[in-house]
């Protein structure tokens, strides 16, 4: 009898342990001032049906054989994952996170996934705008005295028509140097400054076309800080990754160089150097996994994430002035095939890293792969998108990717790193 009594205490014990863990975790996403996606239950956002796949077994082997050909074989460093509504159909991780062989990498490891950043900086904004704390009219003039680009809008950063020049290159052509180009690393002030001192000329007219431009994102980020005064890292936690379970996703900082996943060159295991752009954020330098990043996919596929009127902005193409499949929406891009269906994405380079994030609309599905030894082949991952829905370039390219050994990257006039 005594055993039973001291079996049940200890029982009632883990189970309140658990439930003050539990509210613990739920506390931690409610208690900012900043509005955030806390309201969001990613454990609530699919029916039954909508996590079910036929054939469930066969699906997960062909993955399981796309996996060994090309990632095993191309010795690809980094983690893939596939999800159908709340069910994760497959999930790999090889290589290692820093030099030397250092940290291998599973599925608690932090990767860069470059320009897929760009999607949740977006999706931060779009929770400013929800809460009427900015407006996808107002101009940059309204929050940066002296900014020199009357027409550019919140919404031409968040659809990338703003025709504002990349940093990357407008930077090095100024003369003399400015004296931001001796630090050892520029910040997204440094930029801000730098456009408003130097007014370099626009790479096109603003909302003319699309011009696919990190600087977009890099004054997005700024505007959050400005909009919830509060450091962009501390306000992406706040509003995006605390409230959604993302905990082991960060916003790289100085602070992190000793620890932080690194990156390497095609190849092997020669690391990739940091350099004076590596700090920039908000277009970048969100680090996650891909368990995070579907906790994040799965809050999108939720009702309760944003109001539908703006969901259905996020998902329209935004650039039509030229004919094509390949379009972009609020931080999100799509291809638009002939039978109508629209595959929405993004992808990700920066120096050795790759990465795609792929969030299906119509079956729920999520695609995320991340390379951290520079490799092209990471981008194949967006082709499995052609096993769930209609999708004939991605289906075509998938089965060229399994039946050879050539480079199917090639020759399809596609933008793959950004």
């Amino acid at each position: 009898m005594r055993n039973l009594v001291l079996v049940i205490t200890v029982l009632l014990s883990l189970f309140s342990c658990k439930k003050k863990s539990e509210n613990q975790d739920a506390v931690a996403g409610s208690t900012t001032h900043l509005p955030n996606y806390g309201n969001v239950d990613v454990t609530k956002a699919f029916t039954p049906a909508e996590s079910r796949v036929e054939d469930k077994a066969s699906l997960v082997r062909y993955i399981d054989q796309y996996y060994k050909k090309i990632w095993e074989r191309g010795d690809l460093s980094g983690g893939i994952l596939v999800a159908k509504g709340d069910d994760i159909l497959y999930e790999n991780y090889r290589g290692f996170a820093r030099e030397g062989n250092q940290k291998p990498i599973n599925r608690n490891t932090p990767l860069h996934v470059a320009s897929v950043s760009k999607t949740l900086t977006a999706m931060a904004m779009m929770k400013l705008i929800e809460a009427g704390k900015i407006n996808l009219s107002d101009p940059l003039t309204k929050f940066f005295p002296g900014f020199p680009y009357p027409l550019v809008t919140v919404k031409t950063l968040l659809d990338q028509r703003s025709g504002l020049p990349k940093y990357e290159y407008f930077i090095t052509k100024i003369q003399p140097a400015p004296a931001e180009l001796s630090k050892a690393f520029l910040t997204n002030e440094d930029i801000l400054n730098m456009l408003i001192k130097y007014k370099p000329a626009l790479a096109r007219d603003t909302d003319t076309g699309f011009m696919y431009c990190n600087t977009n994102f890099a004054m997005l980020a700024l505007l959050i800080e400005k909009v919830t005064k509060t450091p962009f890292p501390q306000a992406m936690k706040e509003m995006v990754f605390e409230p959604l379970k993302m905990k082991n996703t960060y916003i790289f900082q100085e602070k992190d160089i000793p620890t932080a996943s690194q990156s390497f060159y095609y190849g092997g295991s020669k690391l990739y150097p940091l350099d004076r752009l590596d700090l920039i954020y908000g277009d970048k330098n969100v680090y996650t996994t891909p368990r995070d990043l579907y906790n994040f996919s799965k809050a999108m596929f939720s009702k309760d994430f944003l109001k539908p009127e703006l969901m259905e902005q996020v998902f329209t193409p935004y650039s039509n002035e030229k004919f094509g499949m390949n379009n972009y929406g609020f931080g999100f891009r799509m291809k638009i095939f002939d039978n109508g269906e629209k595959l929405t994405y993004h992808n990700g380079w920066w120096h050795g890293t790759n990465s795609v994030f792929a969030h299906l609309l119509k079956s729920k599905v999520t695609i995320i792969a991340i390379g951290n030894k520079y490799s092209g082949k990471v981008y194949t991952a967006l082709a499995l998108s052609g096993l769930f829905e209609d999708f004939p370039p991605q289906k075509d390219k998938l089965h060229s990717i399994m039946s050879d050994e050539k480079d199917t990257l090639k020759g399809h006039g596609e933008v793959y790193g950004e």
